[in-house]
């Protein structure tokens, strides 16, 4: 099959997961036709298919209010955030060390500055957990506040390119809170005198289920080769190449591989939850493979490549110098460039398994990160050529490694 065929394949897998599904947050019905999607397409393709499950919940926003002394202010609510309706006064805090001291019982924190400059990681978050965002936590929960507002800048290396971001995104975090810009905070504070202050959240938790898809080739399964992209969105965006240019590639590739008889077990797998909270797909996918990462010749992820802004580019981890030679001369010759190394992306998990990795983006990271996460991440944006690039350099990479194995 020429690269045009392959070209015309990946606009119709962007144009199912982008523009027919759209959004395709974990526990949406959006998330589940994705899913689907890309289990048909690699069973159709003669892999062997399994689509793990995991609990989680779906969660539906109507918006949040916020008044004091007859004034509005625009607030956001906090992703996955508990909903309620708060009447209490304001206790303002602008680093720990006054959130540790201002009065808390039936009030409002209110976070801003230096405390508010970073998104706080999950407190159950497993694989990055200051000791200072698990404190801040700590005490928003322990000492008797009824909510939490924040305000916060913009920080695109941290939350993408939304302005403003959510202080906290957290499922597991119990009590309900908003956010709202620095100039909104700025006028808050300057307008509280501290009479009550009147919060209503209007959202809410729905259960709900997920699932990975792994479809395998090969006979030997002593021995995988993992391709790996995140197939999940987050809310208010297509997620075009955050991540579905990830799911493309992996289903371009699979077309390329419809012929594979190889020993080698050719693992792709369309994990999860990389843009939620707790990372579901993820964590499942740890827990499956538990004392079989030992398998794993190489882990490959792919997320935020096609960008039609830059060039694709790969980084290498803790790879042997035979695949590190391997990969390089494969991906030289097919023009991907070698970038700056980044680890806030899937292929931690082998990392944190000691296995090696590599990892495929763009060079335009900067740019990506002022577009993850927003309305303007569509598939406009996307260089088809660059999928079917990124593809054929793989198929080829694998075909090299699996012939030495």
């Amino acid at each position: 099959m020429g690269k045009g065929y392959y070209c015309e394949k990946a606009e119709r897998h962007i144009a199912k997961l982008c523009l027919e599904i759209g959004e395709r947050c974990v526990g949406s019905s959006g998330n589940r036709k994705a899913t689907t999607y890309a289990a048909a397409v690699m069973r159709d393709l003669g892999f062997y298919v399994e689509t793990p499950g995991f609990g989680c919940f779906d969660w539906q926003d109507r918006g949040s209010a916020l008044v004091v002394g007859g004034e509005s202010f625009r607030v956001l609510s906090n992703p996955y955030t508990l909903g309620g309706e708060i009447k209490a006064p304001l206790s303002p805090a602008a680093s720990v060390e006054e959130l540790e001291q201002v009065a808390a019982k039936g009030r409002i924190a209110f976070l801003h500055g230096q405390i508010a400059a970073e998104q706080l990681m999950p407190k159950n978050f497993t694989f990055y957990n200051p000791a200072e965002h698990r404190r801040i936590n700590k005490l928003l929960e322990s000492r008797g506040f009824k909510a939490v507002i924040a305000a916060t800048s913009y920080n695109p290396e941290a939350a993408g390119g939304i302005y403003p971001f959510p202080l906290i995104e957290d499922g597991d975090f119990n009590l309900p809170g908003v956010y709202m810009t620095e100039s909104e905070g700025e006028r808050f504070l300057g307008l509280y005198q501290e009479e009550k202050v009147f919060l209503k959240i209007d959202t809410e938790r729905k259960p709900s289920a997920g699932c990975n898809v792994i479809g395998r080739r090969g006979e030997k399964p002593s021995q995988r080769i993992v391709v790996m992209a995140h197939i999940d969105s987050k809310k208010g965006t297509t997620g075009a190449i955050d991540n579905a240019t990830g799911t493309a590639v992996l289903l371009v590739l699979a077309e390329m591989l419809a012929g594979y008889n190889g020993r080698m077990v050719v693992e792709l797998a369309a994990v999860n939850g990389e843009d939620y909270y707790s990372n579901p797909g993820e964590m499942l996918y740890l827990e499956e493979n538990r004392g079989r990462f030992d398998e794993i010749i190489l882990g490959i992820n792919i997320d935020g490549a096609g960008y039609c802004g830059g060039s694709a580019a790969y980084s290498c981890y803790e790879c042997p110098e035979e695949i590190k030679t391997a990969a390089r001369k494969v991906f030289d010759k097919n023009g991907l460039v070698e970038g700056e190394p980044w680890y806030q992306g899937d292929h931690g998990l082998f990392l944190y398994n000691n296995r090696p990795a590599l990892a495929i983006t763009s060079t335009a990271l900067e740019d990506l990160l002022n577009i993850a996460h927003t309305p303007d991440d569509k598939p406009e944006i996307i260089d088809y050529d660059q999928i079917v690039e990124v593809a054929g350099t793989v198929y080829e990479l694998l075909i090299n490694i699996s012939e030495r194995c």
